[in-house]
């Protein structure tokens, strides 16, 4: 029987402290100011901007597409090699770089915006999976969603510092203060350079694998332990049904990641105030659902918890599609006169829980769920999945926009959540864990 041994609390809070550093990149690049930027202001077709979109989509999609070649090899070497450390250097410095640069996209630049999104996403994206894959080595099964639920807190704790501060400091997001928003991509990667540090200080390169002898092919060795996994797929079957878990709710979640303000500043008509009240809302509530969630798995179990975090996702869905309706609800009922901007907020309240609790709970059930061993390999698979559903999640909001208008095409994510739901029917968590434990290491 594998069990992982119990960190300290430097070295967890140095993990957790990669979740804060590149939540930046996050929220600033992605979320809540340059995808705004790059739609409105750097493609600019308005009044629709429909041709913004498919680009801000496009991007996206091309980025994960590389995370999703690249992953399942790169966890391979990394488990075959013990280089877990110098990939996620890797990655962390080729991130800051490419963010660094976005302050030279201009308005009508949009390939050089492109390319840049592209790069520095598919930096960004493997250097979560490379942080996840440290999970299991971090304590026992029993403790994971505790763990989890604090990186993922942790993250949205820096979220909350990195965006509230460039939202005072940059201001709208317009073409007459270009000059000044156009800074978000620096500033998003300082924060990330600086905030990151104790993770390479405090955070261990796992002991459970020995590096290779002198001599090693190493494609070859990762070959065979790419075919060797593949080939036991079916002594996991709880994992299996999980990641296909995810494919669907992480689609869900990266679209609602990548359009939630873009859907706030075009469908609503948001004003600054409440777009700068709308990212205080989701970043505290989802630090609250993550902590939450990683304590409530504790009781409930991962494979309910997590249940619960995709119904919660439905709920959250219909409220933001429905919120002029539930706003004159809500006047009608009340003797109120709120403005849909300020009901969306509710949406955003819910959207926040969902999106901190759902992460948190998904990332801890891989980790009870992969044998230490192979750990880097299947967080490799989990990134993979993860990043195939936001190509297939954001491609097909961004094809269902260009016909239906971006209201209509969030319905989508409705379908998402509901089709993840579904493997979760035939998961035995206790047998998860069990298979995992059981694997045996081989030499």
């Amino acid at each position: 029987m594998i069990e992982a041994r119990k960190a300290s609390r430097r070295e967890i809070f140095g993990w957790s402290m990669f979740d804060f550093a590149n939540q930046a990149y996050t929220l600033l690049i992605i979320s809540v100011i340059f995808g705004d930027l790059y739609v409105r202001i750097i493609v600019g077709d308005a009044p629709e901007y429909r041709l913004g979109n498919l680009l801000w989509s496009a991007a996206l999609c091309l980025s994960y597409a590389v995370v999703v070649i690249t992953a399942p090899v790169l966890g391979a070497i990394m488990d075959a090699t013990r280089t877990r450390k110098k990939m996620l250097f890797a990655s962390y410095v080729l991130t800051v770089i490419s963010t660094a640069l976005l302050y030279f996209v201009e308005p009508g630049a949009l390939w050089l915006g492109f390319l840049l999104i592209v790069v520095s996403n598919a930096a960004y994206a493997t250097g979560e999976s490379i942080i996840a894959s440290f999970l299991p080595f971090l304590g026992p099964s029993r403790d994971l969603g505790r763990i989890s639920g604090l990186g993922w807190a942790t993250g949205y704790a820096g979220g909350l510092v990195a965006a509230g501060f460039a939202l005072a400091a940059l201001g709208e997001t317009s073409l007459e203060n270009f000059d000044r928003v156009r800074w978000v991509g620096p500033f998003a990667a300082v924060f990330f350079l600086l905030g990151a540090i104790p993770s390479f200080l405090w955070l261990k390169e796992p002991a459970g694998e020995r590096s290779p002898p002198p001599g090693t092919r190493i494609l070859r060795l990762t070959h065979q332990r790419l075919l060797a996994t593949l080939g036991r797929v079916r002594a996991y079957p709880d994992l299996t049904r999980l990641f296909v878990s995810i494919l669907f709710a992480m689609a869900g979640v990266q679209v609602i990641i990548a359009f939630a303000f873009i859907y706030g500043a075009q469908v609503i008509g948001w004003s600054d105030s409440t777009r700068a009240l709308m990212f205080v809302v989701v970043q505290v509530t989802a630090l609250t659902g993550a902590l939450a969630f990683g304590a409530l798995q504790s009781r409930l179990g991962g494979r309910l918890s997590y249940a619960l975090t995709l119904m919660l996702w439905i709920v959250a869905i219909v409220a933001i599609y429905f919120v002029k309706e539930l706003t004159a609800l809500v006047n009608r009922g009340f003797a109120l006169s709120l403005l849909t901007e300020e009901v969306f907020l509710f949406a955003g309240l819910v959207s926040g829980l969902s999106l901190g609790s759902s992460q948190s709970v998904g990332r801890a059930l891989v980790g009870m769920f992969a044998p230490v061993h192979r750990s880097a390999e299947l967080f490799g698979y989990w990134g993979l999945f993860s990043k195939l559903a936001a190509i297939f999640g954001i491609l097909g909001i961004g094809a269902l926009q260009w016909v239906f208008g971006l209201q209509g095409a969030i319905l989508f994510c409705i379908v998402l959540f509901a089709a993840a739901l579904l493997p979760l029917l035939g998961m035995d968590e206790a047998r998860g864990v069990a298979a995992a434990r059981a694997t045996p290491r081989e030499p």
